[in-house]
């Protein structure tokens, strides 16, 4: 067996760069951290006796009792369980499940809080859309507020989906003392091939098919309990918690309802019970996520063609622990991490082939191997990464872990680092007078990679869609959507543009989109310039364009700028937009503070660090 190679340097000068970086805000958080551990007691012994009471009011009998002894463990459960969305109705059974877990260790666990899980797949295209992002930040607050009673001595986390892990992760680590372990819920069955989704979804943009045959295609691919099996923001998410070790190894691509899945699901609640502060094996949150941790979550972002929305949320997620990442880490990483997944929409698969042919054991073995993983970090499970090349089964003693596969059971969908699908992550800084973005490339053919063509200026996506349909986009153009960032409208998601753009390009026309808007882990084969920084709202330059200025944008060198002059750039006026719509509906209204307080992407866009 091969055996690890040093770290790579690359890898190495970035941790180092982060840890610089971040040392004032690290160093503080991890003082507060320290006061808040209570190493020689339960955390709810710190209660009144009136606290204590009402903290264990509700319980039976026997956990009643349990929580009176002062050397018990109490596992709080936080979970965005509910029963309209595929990925959340399997986290209905698991409290039950995690309650008789804990009582077989000599544990008690109360369910603390649930968080709110909305669906980008749902509102998509929708006014809910403009919800979507900041339901993130509402996340860590509830986690929080489910934490707050000072009643627990572990976590676990129990939630899949885009902003829901993300904002789990930035809520439990206000409370980083404790340890915490991520449950999952795994993905449904595969359904219909995703090319044939993608090619129906292109008909009926064109006109060629109807909403009946349309609708019967969505069905038939999102079918059942589990989450989608595309690798976007929730699949991305998954690859991330396994990488930074806040899952028991090879849990995130077991489908719900399994055997498996509950054996998993239990020895998390083993495993948190012996970790707390009451026990030998204290392994505090604020240790496990550290820089290494944050820089192997890129890694394996960018080994495996992740979300774009990672760019944001894991800025968020690690400025949470007081540690400060920006762009310019992800794409550095980006140009020495090889892509060894393809996976839709950046191939044919989906996340279940991924998981059959080797999944997440084989590709952390593989980039173990050559040194572009921190290998000495502190998991949920001990010290080191290396309980991560291993996969879990049920042997005839039940749930045990062995090796990975040493070979992939299909090289298109998973390849060992020898033989990669591209020399990069296909992840890249654009920079220029636009300001700055982000483009995802693993799905871009090399010929479109590079565009440069006349703008088309747009406000709303749905002004975009309905050009197309009259036929005003049938030519080269690179489409401008101004005005969709966090300040303006919450940044939504442009999913709508996708079948509009690459049927323009199926056509033989250069096309590219240009926003200050998102896209996300579904953007695919048109290249896309997002998140761009300032946002047009707060005086980005991408505000100043007008329909017919040639926009050049090259994701090799990684440039994006207006073919127009300094001086004529700056001495144009942007009318204040009217995005009065945006504020009510929905319950818009009730984020307009969000709203104010929104940090530009860059900084992860976050609103509950007043703009970070």
């Amino acid at each position: 067996m091969k055996t690890s190679a040093p770290l790579h340097e690359r890898v190495r000068a970035v941790t180092e760069r982060i840890r610089e970086r971040s040392h004032p805000t690290r160093s503080a958080y991890l003082e507060r951290m320290r006061e808040a551990q209570q190493r020689d007691k339960p955390t709810r012994a710190g209660l009144s006796c009136t606290n204590l009471a009402h903290g264990f009011a509700a319980m039976d009998t026997q956990d009643k009792d349990k929580l009176r002894v002062a050397r018990w463990p109490n596992l709080a459960i936080v979970s965005s369980y509910n029963d309209m969305l595929s990925a959340h109705r399997p986290l209905e059974r698991y409290p039950e499940l995690i309650k008789l877990a804990a009582r077989e260790v000599g544990a008690v666990a109360q369910f603390a809080g649930g968080v709110p899980a909305m669906c980008d797949g749902v509102t998509q295209g929708q006014p809910g859309m403009e919800l979507s992002l900041f339901s993130r930040d509402v996340i860590a607050m509830s986690t929080a507020i489910a934490l707050s009673h000072n009643m627990f001595d572990a976590t676990l986390c129990l939630g899949v989906c885009d902003k829901i892990v993300p904002g789990l992760l930035m809520g439990a680590l206000t409370f980083g003392h404790l340890p915490t372990i991520f449950v999952p819920g795994g993905p449904m069955t595969s359904g219909i091939p995703n090319k044939e989704k993608a090619r129906i979804r292109q008909l009926y943009a064109e006109g060629k098919v109807g909403r009946d045959a349309l609708l019967e295609s969505e069905a038939q691919s999102y079918h059942s309990q589990g989450t989608c099996t595309f690798y976007g923001t929730a699949n991305s998410n998954q690859v991330m918690m396994e990488m930074m070790g806040l899952h028991l190894p090879g849990s995130a691509f077991v489908t719900p309802n399994t055997p498996l899945r509950d054996a998993l699901t239990s020895a998390a609640a083993r495993r948190a019970a012996k970790i707390t502060a009451l026990g030998n094996e204290y392994l505090p949150l604020s240790q496990t996520v550290d820089e290494r941790a944050i820089v192997n979550a890129i890694v394996g972002l960018l080994a495996t063609g992740g979300s774009t929305n990672h760019t944001l949320h894991l800025v968020a997620m690690a400025h949470a622990a007081g540690i400060a990442i920006n762009w310019d880490d992800f794409s550095d990483l980006s140009e020495i991490v090889p892509l060894l997944a393809r996976i839709y929409p950046n191939g044919a698969a989906d996340v279940n082939h991924f998981h059959a042919a080797g999944g997440i054991g084989f590709l952390i073995r593989e980039l173990i191997r050559s040194g572009l993983l921190h290998q000495d970090t502190i998991t949920v499970v001990g010290q080191g990464l290396d309980a991560y090349t291993r996969e879990p089964w049920l042997s005839p003693d039940g749930l045990q872990w062995r090796p990975a596969p040493e070979t992939s059971g299909d090289r298109e969908v998973l390849r060992p680092i020898s033989d990669p699908f591209g020399a990069d992550g296909g992840l890249k800084v654009l920079r220029g007078n636009l300001g700055r973005g982000v483009i995802k490339t693993s799905a871009v053919q090399p010929q479109h990679r590079v565009v440069e063509a006349p703008a088309r200026v747009f406000n709303d996506q749905e002004d975009v869609i309905k050009a197309f349909k009259a036929g005003e986009l049938a030519r080269d153009c690179v489409v401008v959507v101004r005005y969709q960032g966090p300040r303006a409208n919450g940044m939504p998601e442009l999913h709508q543009l996708t079948p509009t753009l690459t049927s323009l390009q199926s056509k033989g026309f250069k096309v590219a989109l240009v926003t200050d808007g998102r896209m996300s882990g579904a953007s695919g084969a048109v290249p896309a310039a997002i998140h761009v920084t300032p946002e047009c709202l707060a005086g980005g330059p991408l505000a100043k364009v007008q329909d017919g200025d040639i926009i050049h944008l090259d994701s090799y060198t990684g440039v994006l700028e207006v073919k127009v002059s300094e001086a004529v750039l700056r001495s144009r006026v942007v009318p204040q937009p009217d995005l009065s719509r945006n504020n009510f509906g929905v319950g818009r209204e009730l984020f307009a503070t969000f709203r104010a307080a929104a940090g530009d992407a860059e900084a992860g866009a976050a609103s509950v660090y007043g703009g970070l």
